[in-house]
């Protein structure tokens, strides 16, 4: 293969990236060297905090994200010795995207081929990822006819960088259709949550041999925790998910070095789903989360020098969220977090009341955040304070405890308020 003619900046060139056959199955190589992937999804620029937890490698969904500039984003993680994972944002069938037009499929190949243009040089670029999760809600299986197009431009174009496509969960019927529609990509990406505790059982039930990596992990799914009565699903809190974290990286994804070629936790930054805090290892200030504890142990094996503030248990009028908690309006009742620091740090708490989120989107798609509400807790800046409840409504009552060293623990309890029972007289 010979290099691509356009350099970077006369001083830097791509670094070639390749999946090798190996006695023990597959190895990703970078620059001819094993390289191991220690990784996390990333769109808002937070990578000399990364790197310096451990992680190397981020990954992407967006060349063209709005508030981003990639390039910069390359330069940034070129500098701190952090590869990326290049999102191209193939349009899923979901969002209204026709892949039965061809017109509308080759205009988009043709964007594609400007994004691989611009950034096919850069030494910081490590694979790139074709699509996310395209077969969330789909029907159309061109889609991937559209998929193994972009992938033989970019065979075409950079030699230097495979190719995958990340799909909702590990389906034996999407990976067929992906391994007959699209044979040029290089290998499949999947993103999983709850059920990769159940991978290494799945990958052996299908006989799934190929190499692959795993684009999205992390804490429980929204859709696959247990609910209140009400229909709220029941997010554990900030210490449960780092143990989560922990568990599934040492115990589900470690143990498949030889075929998995990497992974990426899910996800370094703070997104609106369902919840502001259900999947970010950081918090909307940008404080880090109990997950980057356990990434750290994970990617260096060592914890870091400050530990995050370690929850035991949250509870509203003495209850935790499975009791799933039903109040009347204007109910005065005690809510409570109880933690401990694991170095003896001074912890300051804050409660945020909000609406329990209408959001029916799926597939990360983008959520408003929920406003929060003023005047209900008697004391938002303690370990204890009194709720005083609104009007008739579903709500999620959510509380923070931070250290001074920026690192933050959380939970939150949903809870219903019913109306009040009209008596009725002879």
């Amino acid at each position: 293969m010979t290099a691509c003619s356009t350099k970077l900046d006369n001083t830097l060139s791509p670094i070639r990236v390749e999946i090798a056959r190996t006695a023990g199955g597959y190895q990703l190589l970078r620059g001819g060297k094993p390289y191991a992937v220690k990784g996390a999804g990333m769109v808002v620029d937070d990578i000399e905090r990364f790197a310096a937890s451990g992680g190397n490698s981020i990954r992407t969904w967006n060349t063209a994200q709005n508030g981003q500039d990639t390039r910069v984003l390359l330069d940034k993680a070129h500098a701190h010795g952090v590869t990326v994972a290049l999102g191209l944002p193939m349009r899923p069938e979901r969002h209204g995207f026709n892949y039965d037009d061809p017109d509308a499929v080759a205009a988009q190949l043709e964007f594609m081929r400007g994004e691989v243009l611009k950034y096919r040089d850069h030494p910081a670029v490590l694979v790139w990822v074709i699509g996310n999760e395209l077969n969330h809600s789909y029907k159309n299986p061109r889609v991937y006819d559209a998929v193994n197009d972009v992938a033989a431009m970019i065979g075409e174009l950079d030699p230097y960088h495979p190719t995958t496509t990340a799909t909702s969960g590990f389906k034996p019927d999407v990976n067929a259709e992906i391994l007959a529609r699209a044979p040029e990509l290089d290998f499949i990406s999947f993103q999983m949550y709850g059920s990769i505790f159940r991978l290494p059982e799945r990958l052996a039930e299908t006989g799934f041999d190929g190499p692959f990596m795993v684009t999205e992990w992390g804490t429980i799914g929204y859709w696959e925790t247990a609910m209140t009565d009400w229909g709220a699903p029941i997010e554990v809190h900030s210490s449960d998910k780092a143990d989560t974290f922990l568990r599934a990286y040492r115990d589900m994804l470690a143990p498949l070095d030889g075929q998995l070629l990497g992974s990426y936790a899910f996800y370094w930054g703070q997104k609106q789903e369902r919840t502001p805090t259900w999947f970010g290892m950081l918090t909307e200030d940008g404080n880090l989360t109990e997950a980057v504890d356990a990434m750290q142990f994970a990617w260096t094996g060592e914890w870091p020098e400050n530990r995050t503030p370690r929850i035991e248990t949250m509870l509203l009028d003495g209850k935790e969220a499975a009791a799933s908690i039903r109040l009347m309006p204007g109910d005065a009742v005690e809510a409570r977090i109880d933690l401990h620091d694991p170095d003896g740090d001074p912890v300051s708490y804050r409660w945020e009341l909000k609406h329990e989120s209408t959001a029916t989107s799926g597939g990360g798609d983008y959520e408003e955040p929920v406003t929060s509400l003023e005047g209900y807790l008697s004391d938002p800046g303690a370990a204890t304070t009194t709720l005083t409840t609104p009007a008739p409504g579903k709500y999620r009552l959510f509380a923070y405890a931070s250290d001074e060293q920026g690192r933050i623990a959380h939970a939150n309890i949903p809870f219903l308020v019913e109306s009040a029972q009209v008596q009725l007289t002879d």
